[in-house]
């Protein structure tokens, strides 16, 4: 890869790493998106993926949990199911169009339901039952593991729209769910003996340094309204990748 790509790479997934962090999310969408433009070799995309997810996600736990923004109710049953699921689904290797389509309608669907919702998330917090959180968290797991996110894109505007959590919460149950994700998904890939960009030291720079700024904003800076309006941008421009990228190579 020529060095001007990879200045160019490092810009962009510095400015995702910002944006997905002061939500909670730590990119992976978005760097998804931004390989497949920039021709990235299709083996390395999803370990490069989990990679850079493992490092905004690993910020952003520790800056939103250390605020007081974590809720270990809701975390729990989510993780439990998902992270086997994230490592059956890192291992398999399979055609990720498909996934990408039902991401990306499921996003673009997240998002205008969120709009459409806007009010009732300022209503009172509703309990989650128990079994409800193992069974989205293992299709969450699944899917994650094999198209390389961590999940939390789609763990937000499930227990945001319901009620189970605070805005702000479900930003720090959102950063730890796909730190375990990440991990679980990276670790039935290289089961699989695939490998990892040899350039990846530069995006892990980019993306650390991106994830210090977004998870600051999001826990100091940000009052709800604005990660609500950063979390809808977050989810309909990563939708509209998802479901454009195929048609942009």
């Amino acid at each position: 890869m020529a060095f001007s790509d990879i200045l160019l790479a490092s810009f962009l997934f510095f400015i995702i790493a910002a944006l997905y962090s002061s939500v909670g999310h730590a990119g992976s969408s978005g760097y998804l998106a931004i390989m497949a433009l920039l021709s990235f070799a299709p083996e390395t995309i999803k370990p490069t993926s989990l990679v850079l997810n493992i490092i905004v996600a690993t910020i952003a736990s520790l800056k939103y949990i250390r605020e007081g923004y974590f809720d270990k109710k809701i975390f729990f049953p989510y993780v439990l199911s998902s992270i086997p699921m994230a490592f059956v689904g890192g291992y398999t290797t399979l055609n990720p169009k498909y996934f990408r389509l039902i991401a990306g309608l499921f996003l673009v669907s997240a998002a205008v339901l969120m709009v459409m919702r806007r009010n009732s998330m300022e209503n009172a917090i509703k309990k989650m039952p128990f079994q409800y959180g193992l069974g989205i968290g293992g299709v969450i797991g699944l899917i994650s593991g094999l198209i390389g996110v961590g999940g939390g894109i789609f763990l937000s505007p499930v227990i945001i729209s319901a009620n189970w959590t605070t805005v702000k919460n479900a930003s720090g149950i959102a950063a730890l769910f796909i730190l375990c994700n990440s991990l679980a998904g990276l670790s039935g890939h290289l089961v699989g003996l695939n490998k990892i960009d040899h350039n990846i030291i530069y995006w892990i720079a980019a993306v650390m340094l991106g994830g210090l700024l977004g998870s600051h904003l999001g826990t100091v800076k940000f009052n709800n309204r604005i990660i609500l309006i950063c979390l809808f941008v977050v989810l309909m421009t990563a939708g509209l990748k998802f479901l454009l990228v195929d048609f942009l190579k």
